[in-house]
């Protein structure tokens, strides 16, 4: 093998960093760039904590409640299938409305 050929596979080395700001991206970043990081990750913090809030709001409010309605109906609903088993009485709800209106109101009477 001779020199000639094995040097045609050498790249050959930059000379100048003004070859590589033509060549590639800028290698010092700009004033906006950073702005616009810094935007982003101002509304990225803004939406965590709305989603930190959500969170709270179901967590602490929403589930509760629902929780404490349906198990109340459920509580309701199994003690007239036991007083009907039990003893020969017919369980009727005359107003369903008020019915579940007062559940709500128990519900949230301690929340």
């Amino acid at each position: 093998m001779s020199l000639a050929n094995s040097a045609s596979f050498i790249e050959p080395t930059a000379s100048s960093s003004d070859a590589d700001e033509v060549d590639s991206l800028p290698s010092e970043s700009t004033g906006s760039t950073v702005s616009d990081d810094e935007y982003v990750s101002d509304a990225e913090k803004e939406w965590r904590e709305s989603l930190q809030q959500l969170e709270l709001l179901l967590t602490m409010v929403l589930v509760p409640f629902v929780g404490k309605y349906f198990g109340r109906k459920c509580a309701y609903w199994g003690w007239a299938k036991f007083m009907e088993w039990k003893y020969p009485v017919e369980i009727v709800i005359t107003s369903p409305k008020t019915f579940k209106a007062a559940g709500m109101v128990e519900a949230a009477a301690t929340i």
